[in-house]
Order: C-alpha cells, then structure tokens, then sequence
C-alpha cells in the first residue's frame, strides 16, 4: 500500500526531490527530453485570433494555432487578455507531450485597466516614484487578467518629434531615459518574478530605433559606434542591470546590419559583456523582414541569420517554426545554439512558477478584484495632474475660480472619452463609461452657480468650418474660455509619424476665431509628442500641455486649472519652432562656428529664415508660483582625482502658491578628445516648498559622472575645465567653472 500511495504521489506531483534541483538543473532535465520541432516551438510567438492585432495582417493561412499548441510546437502567445481566455489556452498546452506552459504577452504601455498618462506625458512629470508606482499597478492589474509577460518599456532615445513613437519613451536625453527605464522595469517585475502581481518587462526596442531617419517608423538607423554607445546604449544597459526579464529587437537597421540579425549588440554586448541572462523577442515579423531589407534571401536564410545573432524567439513571422528544425538537421546550425535560446525562454517560465502551476496566473477573483480599483483610478488622477506642463500664464488667469460665472469649453477634444487613453491603451468594451472626459471633469468642480457651456467648433482633421458660428457665439457668452486642441490619439504612436506636426485640421483657424472676441481664454493642448504651434504660443497668453492623461483625464486636468495641484512638469524633450528645424535638442554640440543668439546669421551654423532656439527648451515648465534660486556653491573650484564634487543652491518659494520645482543640473566638458555637448544633464531634485519656503538643493558629482567614450569606443575621463551649471531648464541656468585634475 506504501509503494502505491508513493507511486500516486509521484505520478501526480513529480520526484518529492525535484523541488530540491535548481532551475538551471530542471531546465537541463526538459532540454534532454524535447525533440527539435518542440524547441523550435519553445522560440516562436503567434499572435492570439481572438483579440485584436498590434501589427500587419499575415496573408498565408497558417495551420490552425490550437493544433501547435497540443503538438506543443508553440511557445508563447500574445494578445489575450482574459483568465478565461488564457485558461482555455493553457489546457491547450497541457494536452501536449512535455506539458509547457505558454507565455501570455500583451502590450502595457502605459496602464491596463486604468491607463495613466502616455510614456512621454509621464516623463514630464520628472517624478520616478511615481513613474515606478504607475508600473507596479498596471503590472498588478494585467497579472490578475491572466498576462505573463509586458512589451514594455520603451527606452529608445529619441530627437525627432515627427517619430510618432516619441509619445510611448521618454524623450530626447540619455540620463533621464535611462532613471525612467530602471523605474519601469522595477515596477513591472515588482519583488520578483513568481510574485502573482509581477509580470517580465521587456527593454526595446534594440537598438536606435529613435534614430529612425526623417522620423518616419521602420526606416533605416545610421549613427556612429561612439554616438549608438553614448546616446542609445545606456538606458538598454541600465534595464538590463535593473535585472529586466526580456529584450526586443528593432525594426530598423544599424549602420546596414538589421537589429534582428546584429551579432554585435545582441552576441557581443548584451549577452557578453552586459552578461543578460533573459531572452531576446523580435518585434513582429521583424525575422521575415529580413527579406525586405534585402539581407536575407527568404525565410530559411532570416532564421539561420537571426538564431545565430542572438534572437532567441520569433514574434509572429513563423520563421523558426518553418525552418529552426531543419536547419539543425541538415548541420548547418549547431542544436547548442537552439538549446541556449530554449534554455533562457524556459527559465523565464520556471522563474514566474508556471510549470509548479501554469493557471496561477488564470484567477476569477483576482481578475473581479482590479477591474475597476478604486485606489488605482485615484492615484491614475494624480499622476495625470502631475504630468501637466504650464507653458505659460502670463496674465496670471491661472488657477481659475470654481465660482467663475460662466465657463466655455471648446474644441473638439472637449467631450472626448476614450481619446483620453491616447495610442497603446488595452481596449475594454465599457471603456466609455469609466473614462473621465474633460467636459465632465470641469462641470463636476464648478460650483452650483456657475455655468459650463461647450461647443465642439470643428473637427480633429478635416476643413469642416461649419461649427467655427457657434462656438464664436459659446465664447462670447463665457467670461472664460477654455480650447481643447491638439492631435488625435491616433495620430501619434507606432506606425504615425506625421511629417506636418502643426495642429491638423481647422483647428488654429478655430482658435483664431475665438481669441477675436477677445475673452480670457486657456488653451489646452493634447497630444502625445511635441507639436508645432508658434502661433498660439505668441498670442494666446495661457498655455497648458496636457497630453494624453488616461483613465482620470477630465480630473486631472480640472484639478489643474482650478489650483488643487499646482502645475509642475517639466518638458522631456525640445519643442520645435517648425518642422524645418528638426532634429533640435539640447545637448547639441558647440561646431566651428556657433551662431549667437542675434540676428547676424552669415556664415556660421544657423538657418538664415529661423532662429536656432527652440520654442521651448528642455527641462522648461512654470509654476503657479515663483522659484528663485541663490547662493550658488560648489565644495571646490579644483577637485582632484576621485574626489566628491558638492554642488549646493538655495530655492526659494517667492510666490503666493505651495509648489514643485525640479532643480537641474547640467554639466559641459569644455575640451575633450571629441567634442562633448553644451550641456549634459546629470541630476535633478523634484522639491516641494511652501510659500516662502526655501531649501538648499545638494548635488554630488564624481569622475564616474565626467566619462564619454572616445573615437576607439574608450570609456573614460579627462582632465580639464567643466562649466557646472543648475537651474529651473536647460537654458535659465547658473554657471560655475572648475578645473578637475586627474
């Protein structure tokens, strides 16, 4: 009876010892058992036939998924997000031979049931805490709907506004990139994989996809070694250091290799020198594109390039599955090379305790639980408020009354409900009914004497000018006006770079219109990437950038206008004056002949029709109150070796309003081997002060802080003079110099 008892619990629940054997071991022990059609399997993601697509329909008929799942030929599967769904899916996969669980991946990018604001939206709020904790939530969230495995975060640097992928990164600086990357990555994975509220991030898109050239998606990369290890690099370095579960693969091409079969950065750097033990993911189809590019003939030879250059799992081109096995049959890749990919696609499941229970994601209460959490849509209003940037008030008409008479809102953004997701939000049928528009987000803190009128005035992008009447005749019945303008959330993201990113449409004839009747007006403008729009900047006096907020947008933004939260965000990325002007960022470097900021422009580096500054400058957002820094220190004007440069300034609150100020420091080394940039922000302090308040902000600087590398890819630091600089952005700064020896 014993031997029986033992033997059930042995069938039923594995060796009473294999809990004992590490991971690396159990792993060992399944590679041993799987054939090369099932690893193959193990290397491949489909995506799911019950949601919708985030890429190109496939034209082939593919055999049935369901089918490769039971013969256990299929690894991963994205876009389900339901726990019957990904229950139903599982079952599937516990038919086949070995019992693997598959992987579920989805897209969350900037929030799941509750969407906070979009990725660059966040990084203006300049907060990292709060960024981590936006993670931590929609992690918690999409766990409970039974997902595994995020395709975020998006840690691409990028210049080019016109890119429409700048709405889903953080903007144009390395350093801030990179903090912002590590606080994803922190949030998503939370304690650790196998906690049942922590799901794999994933870094991408490696690498340079930022760089796209003419900012137009999928097109072709081309920077030098030292401008890809110092720009771009970083922030992918940084994610893999903060223990990151997974890396995607780009599109584009570097310097003529595609990311998807580049050795160099997948072999050599990530793998090698960076020592990830994660897994790499294509982006879809980017296997099969290879063909495209015209570096692989077909399929067979895209998959031999790419397996041996570090691609471990092939979304969605069915490369691996068509082709990995005979491959290795025929000799002419070596099964080491499939069972290293197998092995890190495997450890990943074991890490999150899939195969101790592959449903312990699949959980009906948990999914009842963070459909709708209170706690969640709260701190979703926070961040939203905190996210806003004042560009400007300058008839202090800001914060407004909530006993103002009466109120018009107009524009076409002004009853918008899932607009407010922006691009990459997850799709939900009610999503109508829980998000806050901005209509009902002002009525509902106005007082019960106050009136609230809203007029559409035209549409997004059309030349309709048929509603420009009423709203004219809404504006001059208010003793306010508020516009609603900017750029549809589907006009930013993957697959929308805009080569004209003024506002679209009618929408500043509208605006022209309604500042004639000369009422105080604000001006909101939405949108999830820097637009063009010098003319409202030059006339309308009160100017508010507010993205795209999320689930709490109407609340957010309200909170903002009537004074609950003073505005404190700061910009992540340059704003054009034009179009022709890109790329324009901050960290630019000085050339042979700089053009002064006067009107003489002959035969220095300027255009002769347009001034070199931006509109706005990174870094650069008001207040409702007024910050004033002083007593700018530093600990010495001669440090030496791997001594601790302290920088200290004192900020004052000299304003009527309780604020935050994000305090900046900037760096330039003056001569180097190569030429540096004017500026390099490294550190910043977000403070609150009270009115009257004042604080002294400490920096520390090290040679650590002063490495570049070097035209033969040498990290390292000079000796030499260094301005250092802090302030509100990265053009109203103090500046000090000192000469740090070696």
């Amino acid at each position: 009876m014993k031997k029986i008892l033992l033997s059930i619990f042995i069938m039923g629940f594995g060796s009473p010892f294999s809990a004992q054997k590490s991971i690396d071991q159990k792993v060992s022990d399944l590679l041993a058992k799987m054939t090369v059609e099932e690893k193959a399997g193990q290397l491949s993601q489909l995506n799911s036939d019950w949601e919708d697509l985030t890429g190109p329909i496939l034209q082939k008929k593919d055999e049935d998924k369901v089918v490769l799942i039971q013969q256990g030929k299929l690894g991963s599967i994205l876009n389900v997000r339901s726990v019957a769904q990904t229950r139903m899916l599982q079952e599937y996969a516990m038919k086949s031979r070995l019992r693997i669980p598959l992987l579920f991946g989805q897209d969350v990018i900037h929030g799941f049931r509750t969407t906070f604001p979009v990725n660059i939206g966040q990084a203006a709020s300049w907060d990292l805490n709060l960024i981590e904790k936006s993670e931590r939530i929609a992690a918690t969230e999409a766990a409970a709907f039974g997902i595994h495995w995020t395709f975020a975060p998006m840690v691409d640097i990028s210049r080019d506004p016109r890119w429409g992928r700048v709405m889903e990164g953080s903007g144009e600086d390395t350093y801030l990139g990179s903090l912002i990357g590590v606080a994803r990555v922190k949030g998503f994975q939370g304690k650790g994989l196998g906690n049942i509220d922590a799901v794999m991030a994933c870094a991408k898109h490696f690498a340079a996809y930022g760089a796209a050239v003419g900012g137009r998606d999928y097109n072709s990369v081309d920077v030098s070694l030292r401008q890809l290890h110092e720009t771009y690099l970083p922030p992918f370095k940084a994610a893999a250091e903060a223990g990151v579960a997974t890396f995607m693969n780009s599109f584009n091409d570097i310097n003529g290799i595609p990311a998807t079969a580049d050795a160099y950065i997948q072999r050599d750097l990530l793998k090698g020198k960076w020592g990830f033990k994660g897994f790499v993911v294509s982006d879809w189809g980017s296997i099969g594109e290879m063909v495209n590019h015209g570096y692989a003939k077909d399929k067979t030879d895209a998959s031999l390039k790419a397996i041996l250059a570090g691609s471990d799992m092939d979304m969605e081109s069915r490369a691996y599955i068509e082709n990995l096995p005979q491959l290795v049959k025929e000799g002419t890749i070596d099964i080491k090379i499939i069972d290293d990919a197998v092995r890190r696609v495997l450890t990943k499941k074991f890490e999150l305790g899939l195969f101790d229970d592959p449903f312990r994601f699949c959980n009906d209460d948990r999914q009842k639980q963070q459909t709708n959490n209170p706690e969640h849509r709260k701190f979703g209003r926070e961040f939203g408020s905190k996210s806003i940037v004042l560009l400007k008030n300058e008839t202090s008409i800001l914060p407004l009354s909530k006993t103002t008479k009466t109120i018009a809102l107009i524009g076409p953004f002004g009853k918008e409900t899932t607009a407010n997701h922006g691009f990459w939000a997850v799709p939900f049928k009610d999503d109508k009914d829980r998000i806050i528009s901005q209509y009902d987000g002002i009525k509902n803190q106005l007082s019960k004497n106050s009136t609230l009128l809203y007029a559409k005035g035209s549409n997004v992008d059309d030349e309709d000018r048929s509603m420009f009447a009423e709203a004219v005749e809404t504006a001059r019945n208010a003793d306010v006006v508020i516009m609603t303008l900017g750029e549809g959330p589907n006009m930013s993201g993957e697959a929308k770079s805009r080569s004209n990113i003024h506002f679209s449409g009618v929408q500043e004839e509208l605006l022209k219109e309604i500042s004639k009747t000369g009422k105080p007006s604000v001006l909101l403008i939405n949108a999830g990437r820097p637009l063009v729009f010098d003319w409202a900047a030059d006339h309308i006096p009160t100017i508010m950038y507010t993205w795209w907020l999320g689930t709490e947008a109407g609340n957010s933004i309200a909170d903002v206008l009537f004074g609950a939260v003073n505005p404190g965000g700061k910009l992540p990325m340059t704003f054009p004056r034009t179009e022709g002007q890109i790329p324009v960022y901050y960290n630019h470097y000085n050339t042979g002949r700089p053009a002064a900021k006067s009107t003489d422009r002959n035969y220095v580096s300027a255009y002769i029709d347009l001034d070199n500054d931006p509109k706005y400058p990174f870094g650069y957002g008001l207040s409702y109150t007024n910050f004033n820094y002083s007593d700018f220190q530093l600990s010495s004007e001669h440090p030496t070796g791997n001594q601790e440069l302290k920088i200290s300034v004192t900020v004052t609150n000299t304003g009527n309003f309780d604020g935050e100020e994000v305090v900046q420091l900037y760096i330039r080394d003056l001569v180097g081997k190569v030429v540096r940039p004017v500026k390099e922000l490294k550190g910043f302090q977000k403070i609150f002060l009270k009115k009257g308040e004042r604080r002294t902000v400490t920096f520390s600087l090290n040679p650590e802080s002063l490495k570049f590398y070097d035209d033969q890819l040498s990290y390292e630091w000079e000796e030499g003079e260094f301005d250092i600089m802090v302030g509100t952005d990265s053009e109203n700064v103090q500046t000090k110099r000192i000469y740090w020896k070696k």
